[in-house]
């Protein structure tokens, strides 16, 4: 535990957890909430049994604030129990705590469960009007102990990420994580790509037996793909999309984008174009990761970027 010494005072505990308590009733947006929690760096953890959680924070402090979920489904809830949780966290001087209550209209509740067509949790026979109404009632306690109140009955998923990050960005700048990453349409595409680009049009390094073994990383090899003369067109036109494309998909609320690049084998043209756009990305200031995924999967030694891969033959 830190402490500070007072000139004056005993010895006191420095606060070493911040934590923000997310509650409110079910469909009223903690989803959402979390993900625009994670996106700011904070750990995220919902349903953890009350009674567990001041085992959670006699732990050793994280170096991020953590996000606790605290709804009627935690396996130990109760109003009573959670407005303890409350005062005993607010007492203790480990702890800086914020209560955040998602807050939204009767009605707009049981409309979200009708075009979901999910059950409430409080309910088994009965509809969603009355679990939303026994939710609410339930919840009232907890409400009136909150620190932030959002109503999101009017709100899109945009619009809340955005209130969000006003509350508890800490100065944070929303950013975009851009992973750009190349494959084989052998193997087909990558899981949640965004945006995809076919370069089999390009000319192929693995006819040249000098640079069938290497691989879209080699200067070689990116130096042959950007002979072919439809290249400085492709890649100039692909370029001023991207960075057309990318503070448009910010704006919209996305934290995470990811542009594949594919080819035959995956081992020459898209690497050596997903190489090349990201170090175009990285000098325009944009947050990007590159990943390779043949070169990964056939890889026993690292790249001189860090990206392991192994060379080998393949149609590039």
């Amino acid at each position: 535990m830190n402490l500070l010494q007072s000139m004056t005072g005993p010895i006191v505990p420095i606060a070493s957890h911040h934590l923000v308590l997310v509650t409110g009733p079910s469909g009223a947006g903690r989803s959402t909430t979390f993900h625009a929690l994670e996106d700011l760096g904070y750990e995220v953890i919902d349903n953890l049994p009350i009674s567990l959680v001041p085992r959670l924070l006699d732990g050793p402090p994280l170096d991020r604030p953590i996000a606790l979920g605290l709804d009627v489904r935690n396996r130990d809830f109760s109003a009573a129990a959670a407005i303890e949780l409350i005062d005993t966290l607010t007492r203790d001087p480990r702890v800086t705590l914020e209560v955040l209550y998602l807050d939204c209209a009767p009605s707009v509740l049981v409309s979200r469960f009708s075009q979901t067509r999910r059950r409430h949790p409080l309910t088994e026979a009965a509809t969603a009007a009355e679990g939303v109404e026994r939710e609410l009632d339930l919840l009232a306690p907890i409400r009136v102990r909150a620190d932030h109140l959002i109503d999101t009955s009017d709100l899109s998923p945009h619009d809340l990420k955005a209130e969000i990050v006003d509350w508890f960005g800490q100065g944070h700048t929303a950013r975009l994580a851009v992973s750009v990453q190349s494959f084989s349409y052998k193997r087909g595409l990558p899981r949640g790509v965004d945006m995809v680009f076919d370069c089999r049009f390009l000319a192929n390094p693995y006819w040249v037996p000098a640079l069938r073994d290497l691989d879209g990383r080699d200067p070689a090899v990116a130096a042959h793909v950007e002979s072919d003369p439809i290249f400085v067109p492709f890649f100039l036109r692909l370029q001023e999309l991207i960075l057309l494309l990318l503070p448009a998909q910010l704006q919209e609320g996305k934290a995470h984008l990811t542009i594949g690049f594919g080819c035959t084998g995956g081992q020459h043209r898209s690497v050596a174009v997903a190489e090349k756009l990201s170090k175009v990305l990285a000098e325009a200031g944009w947050q990007v990761s590159k990943r390779h995924r043949e070169l990964e999967r056939r890889g026993t030694s690292p790249a001189p970027d860090g990206i392991s891969g192994e060379t080998g033959v393949g149609r590039g």
